[in-house]
């Protein structure tokens, strides 16, 4: 009975996930409404055979009754507890434990209200900022739709079933050549939707990368983009034009609540759709596990970049045929996390800046060359970490070249299936770097890059003592 608060949750979100009312799934589950209603209210237990039953209805692994997602969504709402608005309330990790498990619902919201305050306070401040300069500008008042997006991808796990079914059908019926695969989608377009491609030359560094016009069926890619990216382009417009159904379905999703929030979902969704072109799935899979996840050779052999082939990785979650549980988050120059996927468990900050010991961050002193760390987590998880960077390859001479860094890895357990592991002692965790999610929620107070308080340590100074950094606490 100890675990029945938590699923009678877990029941009724499913439930509303899918638009069913009580009456629809207590008679598929072969009981009353009045019974489901109450195993909701967790005032009667969830007996094995309906948990099976319930697995079965909603295609499920019974995993997904484990407490994977409460411990995600904890460790969120700990982020956000680590504001300093909220130190006087003195709210401890069994308060936001018992929230999650009582009332997920309620803790999402939380969420939702916290990340609309973060929102509103940054464009306030940005308003400041300029207000004392020459201009004025508006208030943005986004609810940042890239949020909303990544939440779709990490609920999904990555895995979109029906746009891997829509990819393997079109490499049918266009009988695409493995080693020619541009020509391949070309053809395509031409006969099936009398599209023209035109490789097109470059007239000033705003010119789009791609540009389709319905009108006159005519695609238009840049000379600057490389073969690769070519094939990706016209790989991405043939999802928009051809899986309009099957995404539509999926932006359905009632967490993607403004229109800026499903054109995103949209956009990400062609370029799954464009990867598992490119990639097909059992091929890429086989090819990962053969050649033990090696990211650039796979990238020679499939005719992709270092990050498209990372982003496949992260997707090979068909039951039955999966590949390792990995992660993976892009990062600028200035630390700013603009993808992120946890497939392997680890957490990423949501709110603040990541912790500085990360090997992501590193991979930026040393651009094109694989960084490998053991990374141990506050909760005592061990991941195997791989962070390298990637330079856009676009543009000439006076185009301006980004550099960001990837960072890739998995549960220490599954390390030994990579490449990377090789010559690497997994077994003396004692040489694992400490890292944390952000400085507030991080317990490590011997850390000298610490650059906020711990949260649940108030600040104490001494003026005659120093710690290793100015936040850590120094012994009498």
């Amino acid at each position: 009975m100890a675990d029945t608060p938590l699923l009678g949750a877990k029941v009724r979100a499913l439930r509303r996930r899918e638009h069913m009312t009580q009456v629809d799934l207590a008679e598929r589950l072969g009981v009353s409404a009045s019974y489901l209603n109450l195993i909701e209210n967790n005032r009667r237990p969830l007996t094995a055979p309906l948990l099976i039953r319930l697995a079965q209805i909603f295609q499920l692994d019974l995993q997904n009754f484990a407490s994977e997602e409460d411990v995600r969504l904890t460790a969120d709402l700990h982020e956000v507890f680590g504001d300093p608005i909220f130190e006087s309330h003195g709210l401890t990790n069994a308060d936001l434990r018992e929230l999650v498990a009582a009332s997920p619902n309620v803790a999402r919201a939380v969420l939702t209200l916290y990340r609309t305050y973060a929102t509103t306070r940054e464009s306030l401040d940005t308003l400041g900022e300029r207000l004392a300069g020459d201009g004025f500008v508006g208030v943005d008042n986004s609810r940042l739709p890239s949020e909303e997006v990544s939440d779709l991808i990490q609920r999904r796990m990555n895995h979109f079933a029906e746009l891997e079914e829509g990819a393997e059908a079109l490499w049918r019926e266009a009988e695409l050549d493995a080693d020619d695969v541009y020509r391949g989608l070309v053809r395509y377009l031409h006969a099936t939707r009398g599209i023209e491609v035109r490789i097109v030359r470059v007239a000033d560094e705003r010119q789009a990368m791609r540009r389709y016009d319905p009108d006159r069926r005519v695609l238009s890619i840049s000379e600057v983009l490389p073969p690769r990216s070519r094939r990706f382009q016209l790989a991405h417009q043939l999802g928009l034009l051809t899986q309009s159904t099957a995404i539509d379905r999926i932006l359905r999703d009632e967490n993607l609540t403004t229109p800026e929030s499903r054109a995103l979902a949209r956009v990400a969704l062609a370029n799954y759709f464009a990867a598992a072109i490119l990639m097909p799935y059992q091929p890429f899979l086989e090819a990962a596990r053969a050649e033990r996840y090696d990211i650039e050779l796979l990238a020679h052999r499939f005719g992709t970049s270092f990050e498209q082939v990372c982003h496949r990785l992260t997707t090979l979650r068909r039951p039955g045929a999966e590949g390792v549980p990995m992660h993976m988050v892009r990062i600028d120059i200035a630390g700013n996390i603009s993808k992120r996927f946890s497939g392997s468990g680890i957490r990423f900050a949501r709110f603040s800046g990541a912790c500085p010991r990360w090997n992501v961050h590193a991979a930026l002193m040393t651009p094109g060359m694989i960084r490998i760390q053991l990374s141990q987590m506050p909760d005592g998880a061990v991941y195997f970490c791989i962070a390298r960077t990637v330079r856009s390859d676009r543009g000439g001479y006076h185009v301006p070249h980004t550099v960001q860094s990837i960072g890739m890895g998995c549960d220490v357990r599954y390390a030994r299936e990579l490449v990377y592991a090789d010559g690497i002692d997994l077994d003396n965790i004692g040489a694992a770097v400490p890292v944390g999610v952000t400085c507030r929620t991080c317990e490590r107070l011997d850390c000298a890059q610490r650059a906020l308080p711990a949260l649940q340590h108030p600040l104490r100074l001494d003026e005659n003592r120093r710690g290793v950094s100015f936040y850590a606490s120094v012994d009498k």
